[in-house]
């Protein structure tokens, strides 16, 4: 089976558009329908789930001695050797888990598409698989569950893909190996644990030693086996790909993928962080962060609404909303787009948080998607004193946003100016807008014709001079205020 499947593989390669080369994956462009999409939704959702202890690596901390999680787990569940990981898996149920109602609440907050993890790093595929029997569809809940929500989701109007964190399983259980565990047992491949090596230094974990040729093989037929059967639009991958001893079947994947998405008559999208792919060849993504300046790609940031964690833990702690509507707003008008995670409990039920979250998002994208949605940018993406932190993990950097920061959307002939935080006394000025000026080549050239305020029937007050585009308004609010500027 093993053989036949790479062979099908290189088949696929073969006879399609796209060759395994950097060279000719370069001709990949992005499809329209994902310029269009700036907001999704990322879930987080295993056999983690049910210690819901510190976050998402659980798999790999319990087993480093001397960790919080250790010692949880000893605390909790008794040693190692008579209770390991693999003994979650019939605690971990979902009997709460409705897919309909999943998508329900992703389409109330506002989402267009939604990614969820289709395997982590602890080795559990949450989606049926010929390939390894530790699958949700043959375990713990019993179900597919990827299979499940796709079809909800795609039912109600929303792209699906899906995340492989496989790769980072190399080394993920490793540490079980240091002291008498359950992961002492004899491993093969496909055995849930396998192939738990040595973890490189950890200023270091891309050295010695490198993933051998059987295990990036199964991770290649694994990445090929849930594009196959369920069709994603978007493939999402975290970091540990861009390993140098991952790129030839990084590069064989995506061309299979593309090859196979030709056939289905499909245009598809593959997220990517660093430089795991040759630039121009799939869509980067920033974690836990944003670029301080437009860029003329396309792009991502993933982030989640908690800080500490990706998955449900009994003490996430959470971010405000409208911080995350602030972030939104702000990575749309710089050509990127969002995709927010949350993670469901055991159970398959939202926390409270979570769904509040979510529900604030709707709320304020049911009044002012227009201008997020489908939107371009402008000829530069805001103006204000606020300055973003560049770069991944910092998100958890206070921005304190005032209402001088401006971003910029357009849309059907309609600018977009959004105050990424409300005026107490209600008075703006837009300074990229202020009349022509020959000291200063920044202002802007057109007529405004009209000024309205989304979430008001209110005409707000409005002029014109060289400072800028002034506006009053009566409405007040504690998230970004949109106005929407007619020009000729």
């Amino acid at each position: 089976m093993i053989r036949d499947y790479m062979e099908t593989i290189e088949k696929v390669i073969a006879q399609g558009p796209y060759k395994d080369t950097w060279e000719s994956l370069s001709h990949y462009q992005a499809p329209a329908w994902y310029q269009k999409l700036k907001f999704g939704i990322f879930i987080h959702w295993g056999v983690y789930s049910v210690p819901a202890f510190a976050n998402e690596w659980y798999s790999r901390n319990m087993y480093i001695q001397g960790t919080r999680e250790f010692e949880h787990h000893v605390a909790v569940y008794g040693p190692h050797k008579t209770f390991g990981y693999k003994d979650f898996i019939p605690m971990f149920k979902a009997e709460k888990f409705d897919p309909h109602a999943w998508a329900d609440l992703f389409c109330e907050a506002g989402a267009k598409y939604v990614i969820p993890v289709a395997e982590h790093h602890d080795g559990f595929q949450m989606y049926r698989s010929d390939l390894s029997h530790w699958n949700a569809f043959e375990m713990g809940p019993h179900r597919d569950i990827l299979g499940e929500l796709s079809a909800a989701c795609r039912e109600n109007g929303m792209m699906t893909g899906c995340s492989s964190h496989r790769v980072e399983h190399w080394f993920f259980m490793g540490h079980g190996r240091e002291f008498d565990s359950d992961i002492h047992e004899p491993m093969q491949r496909g055995d849930f644990y396998w192939p738990a090596m040595k973890e490189g230094d950890h200023q270091d974990l891309f050295s010695e030693p490198v993933p051998t040729k059987e295990f990036l093989e199964d991770w290649l037929m694994r990445t090929c086996e849930i594009i196959d059967r369920y069709q994603p639009r978007i493939l999402y991958f975290d970091w540990w790909i861009q390993h140098s001893a991952v790129k030839p079947y990084l590069k064989k994947l995506a061309a299979y993928y593309y090859n196979r998405a030709a056939q289905w008559g499909m245009e598809v999208v593959i997220n990517y962080k660093h430089d795991a792919f040759f630039f121009g060849c799939a869509v980067p993504d920033v974690e836990r962060g944003q670029f301080a300046d437009i860029k003329p790609y396309l792009w991502q940031t993933d982030t989640s609404v908690a800080l500490n964690s990706w998955c449900y833990t009994e003490n996430n702690e959470y971010r405000p909303a409208n911080e995350l509507v602030q972030d939104l707003v702000d990575i749309v008008s710089k050509n990127g787009r969002l995709l927010l995670n949350v993670g469901p409990k055991a159970d398959g039920s939202f926390a409270e948080e979570d769904r509040n979250i979510l529900k604030a998002i709707g709320a304020w994208m049911k009044v002012n998607g227009e201008a997020i949605d489908g939107t371009q940018t402008w000829r530069r993406y805001g103006e204000g004193p606020t300055r973003i932190v560049e770069g991944q993990f910092s998100d958890g950097v206070k921005k304190n946003f005032c209402s001088k920061d401006f971003r910029f959307t357009t849309k059907d002939g309609v600018l977009y100016a959004i105050a990424l935080a409300g005026a107490e006394n209600g008075e703006y000025c837009v300074t990229s807008l202020g009349e022509q000026d020959a000291s200063r080549q920044a202002n802007f050239h057109g007529i405004i014709r009209d000024v309205r305020v989304l979430g008001t029937q209110e005409k707000p007050v409005w002029n014109r001079d060289e400072e800028g585009l002034h506006i009053s308004t009566s409405y007040r609010s504690d998230y970004p205020v949109v106005f929407r500027i007619t020009i000729d």
